[in-house]
């Protein structure tokens, strides 16, 4: 056991590294491509805006459909195998996505990238859990959390940087820091698989929930676009309702179903769930709003914009270090809570601020600095709440959860805020617009307050 805890202690800082690296490049990939969008629409003359946006839906889709199955057959088979499997498939997805000659052939090789995304983020927290001693555990999972708060932020400004090289160098970038990732975690990562994991896999389980979890995000990210009413939409939550449905049942019935009794029990889980929808898509869609508005409302250059963006997440690391300290006297469910109203909080502050005149220091730079001090309190209380009650051998599996539910959170957060904007086009209506959109914000984040108080993970926190 001593010998045990050395060689934890010993490997604990090249395991922070590669497994916080490899979902900080997942969740980098998510939003740096955004910044693109419009290079690479140019590049392919011809096709639709809608055509060009499944760039960024087929992505969003399909990493939200194969989290779930992906964490159970990395509980089933092993967690660093399938770690490195996907690792491997994210890098080179990302080299010849730079070389698509065509935009369905950028597509797909888009949707090979959230595959291996999909394998990625579930396992790099569940082979933290196992290669941390229990005590730090909760120090673990909130610089795992607070890596992928700042790389969904940041994604703004390194976007910025490299379209104004080329598009092509938002997937370039991806190679050689893949490559270092893989040839880390080869050399560093200690497997874990439960040896009295018997059971197979729950394939029909696995259809039904990535059927229903693919339905239900294609009508979040596409329902702004198709009309919420009109068929397409109706149909794919039709589709969605009913195939959760017949997951909900097969999943109770079977004898070794996907989502274990067990594993919904964990202490934690289900209110955790509900928090991360619910801040997650006040999160995106404030992050967004702010994007579009220094662009849309103040005329920001991308570069310009991925600076402005930059000082709310630089705090972030340091907010959730502060949030470390707090849980030792306050429930994580607290900390949560103050993060969320705070967030929500700097969102008001913004929304209260800005006006058609561009003046960023005074309007938008001291909301945005209390938001990130919002970001670093709730979201590594949020997921540390989740995670640290798992029972060992679903680890990979209740991690997927979460990851599913912050992913739909923020296909929510925007479906929202493209609601809110609507088609202004006047400057006051623009203005009108996304005040609308802050506000919404704001409502989901005290939403997600008043919830988080319910997490259960107090008799988990650390003396």
């Amino acid at each position: 056991m001593a010998i045990q805890s050395q060689q934890r202690a010993a490997l604990r800082v090249p395991v922070l590294l590669i497994l916080c690296g490899a979902p900080f490049l997942a969740s980098l990939d998510l939003l740096i491509v955004n910044v693109a969008f419009a290079e690479i629409g140019r590049s392919f003359p011809g096709n639709t805006l809608g055509e060009v946006s499944w760039v960024l839906n087929g992505y969003a889709i399909v990493y939200a459909t194969l989290l779930i199955p992906a964490g159970r057959y990395a509980d089933r088979v092993g967690h660093r195998r399938v770690f490195l499997i996907g690792l491997g498939l994210f890098t080179v997805a990302s080299a010849v996505a730079a070389l698509s000659p065509s935009l369905w052939a950028l597509v797909a090789f888009r949707v090979l990238q959230a595959a291996g995304a999909a394998a990625v983020t579930p396992t790099s927290l569940g082979l933290l859990l196992h290669a941390v001693s229990p005590e730090r555990r909760h120090s673990a999972v909130r610089i795992w959390a607070t890596s992928g708060a700042v790389a969904a932020s940041l994604g703004p400004l390194a976007g910025g940087l490299l379209v104004e090289l080329s598009w092509h160098w938002v997937f370039l970038v991806n190679v050689p820091l893949g490559v270092a990732l893989a040839i880390g975690a080869a050399r560093t990562l200690t497997d874990y698989r439960d040896p009295d994991d018997t059971e197979g896999l729950d394939l029909v389980g696995a259809a039904l929930l990535a059927v229903g979890v693919g339905a239900l995000a294609t009508t979040l990210v596409r329902g702004p676009e198709w009309g919420w009413t009109a068929a397409s939409g109706v149909t794919a939550g039709v589709v969605a309702v009913v195939a959760l449905g017949a997951f909900a049942l097969h999943n109770a019935r079977g004898r070794s179903p996907l989502l274990s009794r067990e594993l919904l029990r964990a202490p934690g889980l289900g209110w955790a769930n509900v928090v991360a929808v619910l801040f997650n898509a006040s999160f995106a869609g404030g992050i967004l709003a702010m994007i579009l508005f220094l662009q849309q409302g103040w005329g920001y250059s991308p570069l310009r914009t991925g600076l402005a963006v930059a000082p709310g997440p630089m705090i972030v690391p340091l907010f959730a270090f502060v949030g470390q300290v707090m849980v030792r006297r306050l429930s994580e469910g607290i900390v949560a809570s103050i993060g969320c109203l705070l967030w929500g909080a700097g969102t008001l502050l913004v929304l209260a601020s800005v006006g058609a005149e561009p003046h960023y220091v005074a309007a938008v730079l001291p909301g945005w600095l209390i938001c990130g001090v919002g970001v670093g309190l709730a979201l590594p209380s949020i997921l540390s709440a989740a995670t640290v009650g798992l029972p060992p051998a679903r680890r990979a599996t209740g991690s997927a959860i979460i990851g599913m539910s912050r992913q739909l959170g923020f296909a929510l957060g925007v479906a929202l805020l493209i609601a809110a904007l609507g088609t202004a086009t006047t400057p006051s209506e623009v203005l009108d617009a996304f005040g609308r959109g802050w506000w919404l914000m704001v409502g989901v984040a005290v939403l997600a307050a008043l919830v988080s108080p319910r997490l259960t993970a107090r008799t988990l926190a650390p003396a």
